[in-house]
């Protein structure tokens, strides 16, 4: 059985990913295959390379994220044409590592994406698990963590799927606003249930 597990920006997917795999459950994050085929020599960079030039390349020829994120979160188009790239590519990895947790015959596994929903990769999912933290919460977290100020973490937070369209489409929350212990209690309910269903 597959969960998509996904949050808005900062919500902690990660450390609750992490908190499952503690009891054994494998997991595939989404970020970490995109970051894995826009690296030199995939052909996703230098297309991206030929479309915005130099600027959003390092001096080693590595991706400049912070640069290519200024771009597309400023503009709606560059950000289509920059999923249309990326997404199928992100898609056909992912699709190989679930593949491997099947043929491993774990009970259950995690698809880690932010993108869950937007990106249809709900589709290759059986049960959807949402990280839910309140809105002022993610802010605060994302400014901090992505030396981004206030205001371009609103940006970020709001270019991704509303709180309340995300919540909708979970067939199970965890709230993560609280304590780590709180977190953690959750996950070990959730670990219980998700190995019944996979029985």
């Amino acid at each position: 059985m597959i969960i998509g597990l996904t949050g808005g920006i900062a919500s902690g997917k990660s450390t609750v990913a992490r908190a499952f795999a503690a009891l054994g459950a494998p997991w595939v994050d989404a970020d970490d295959v995109a970051r894995e085929v826009v690296e030199p020599g995939e052909p996703a960079l230098a297309e991206i390379a030929e479309r915005f030039g130099a600027r959003v390349l390092n001096g080693d020829g590595t991706l400049d994220r912070r640069a290519l994120r200024e771009i597309v979160f400023a503009d709606e188009r560059e950000r289509r044409w920059l999923e249309s790239v990326t997404h199928p590519r992100i898609r056909e990895r992912l699709i190989e590592h679930l593949a491997h947790f099947h043929a491993s015959g774990t009970p259950y596994g995690l698809l880690v994406s932010p993108l869950l929903f937007e990106s249809g990769q709900s589709e290759m999912v059986d049960r959807t698990l949402v990280v839910d933290v309140p809105e002022a919460l993610q802010i605060e977290r994302t400014a901090a963590r992505d030396d981004v100020d206030a205001d371009q973490a609103r940006a970020i937070v709001a270019a991704q799927m509303p709180r309340h369209e995300r919540l909708a489409r979970a067939d199970d929350v965890l709230d993560n606003g609280g304590s780590e212990e709180a977190m953690r209690h959750r996950v070990n309910e959730l670990d219980r249930h998700y190995r019944e269903l996979a029985s």
